[in-house]
């Protein structure tokens, strides 16, 4: 067991580089048993037993991107693609407001339809009718201008996985005119305007490797997110790494309880993908870590066209209708699913 690495990790809520490469590669079950403890138990120090509820509004399947590894990349002519109107998202908020969310998540591909104005209005529109409520976007790279009027108009959170921080990686995974760097710079963007900022990055993605994942890890403890969101990585039929091995559930929990253990006070969700991978994978990311969920308030007819990877789940459990089955589940974890905003909360000793 790495006993004294942990340790260490635990006091400083740091290591090298070189101790975070062997934690990883040389990691047992041991290991993993006992940081999911330690992260657990740091968690509620800071949040106490609270998992919060997001309600995640997915808006539209289109994007000009062209990721190798994502379902909705353009080059899909497979994609169903869809947008949601103003109307239709406001109804979305509706319904989950009345199921107790008091977060809602906007997420979508990088569509130019939804343009300042569009998405502005839709935001201030959420703001005006549900003042005691979060707004999160999850719209991808936009100018610092854009960030600053979407902030202006009411936006509270941003999320922008960065997907991984070292650049030769960057350039594997994703076309040429996508630049780490850029990501890189929307993220410093959204923190510097004020934002709840969020990166993250995927587990086990294709030709990912340790030191790649090391730099993940650098880079999250120096920017200090309020958020990271990660996930397995899990191929999709219609994309070039269709034939890609997924990412794992052993590994993902494992680096779930190194982030929270790396950043105290990090809001970490137990993403749909962990969920998607084992059935109850949900739970399992809370024991290591995590105290965030994120239920579907899609309408119904489309939330399997928001089709990123293959078999993704947006019913049973994942959609928000099934709150209370939900809650049942995390409730037998040791945890209780609360409805407020569940803002970030500062660390300290």
């Amino acid at each position: 067991m790495n006993n004294e690495l942990i340790s260490k990790l635990c006091d400083l809520h740091d290591l090298s580089d070189e101790e975070l490469g062997c934690l990883i590669n040389e990691r047992t079950p041991e290991d993993a048993k006992r940081l999911a403890a330690e992260a657990s138990e740091l968690r509620d120090r800071v949040y106490g037993k609270k998992v919060f509820m997001r309600g995640l509004i997915e808006f539209t399947s289109y994007c000009r991107n062209d990721c190798l590894y994502c379902g909705l990349r353009r080059s899909n002519h497979n994609a169903q693609r869809y947008r949601l109107t103003k109307e239709e998202i406001l109804s979305c908020a509706e319904n989950g407001y009345m199921l107790g969310f008091r977060t809602f998540v906007l997420q979508g591909g990088e569509d130019p339809y939804f343009t300042d104005d569009v998405l502005c209005d839709i935001v201030s529109s959420l703001k005006e009718i549900y003042p005691d409520c979060a707004v999160t976007l999850s719209v991808g790279e936009r100018s610092l201008g854009s960030y600053k009027q979407l902030y202006y108009a009411g936006a509270d959170r941003y999320l922008l996985r960065h997907e991984t921080a070292d650049a030769d990686h960057y350039g594997i995974l994703h076309p040429k005119e996508l630049k780490l760097s850029h990501r890189m710079e929307c993220l410093s963007d959204l923190k510097s305007i004020g934002y709840q900022t969020g990166c993250g990055f995927m587990v086990g993605s294709p030709y990912q490797s340790t030191e790649s994942i090391v730099k993940d890890l650098r880079f999250i403890k120096s920017f200090s997110p309020e958020m990271v969101g990660i996930g397995p990585f899990i191929p999709h039929c219609d994309t070039p790494y269709r034939n890609q091995k997924a990412g794992t559930l052993e590994f993902t929990l494992f680096l779930l309880s190194i982030v929270r253990l790396m950043l105290p006070d990090v809001l970490l969700p137990a993403t749909t993908a962990l969920g998607t991978i084992a059935e109850n994978g949900r739970e399992l990311g809370i024991m290591a870590g995590a105290n965030v969920v994120m239920p579907n308030l899609s309408p119904n007819d489309v939330r399997k066209k928001y089709s990123l990877y293959d078999n993704k789940l947006c019913s049973g459990d994942e959609a928000a209708e099934n709150v209370n089955e939900l809650r049942r589940r995390i409730e037998s974890t040791g945890y209780k699913l609360v409805t407020d905003r569940g803002d970030h909360i500062r660390f300290s000793k």
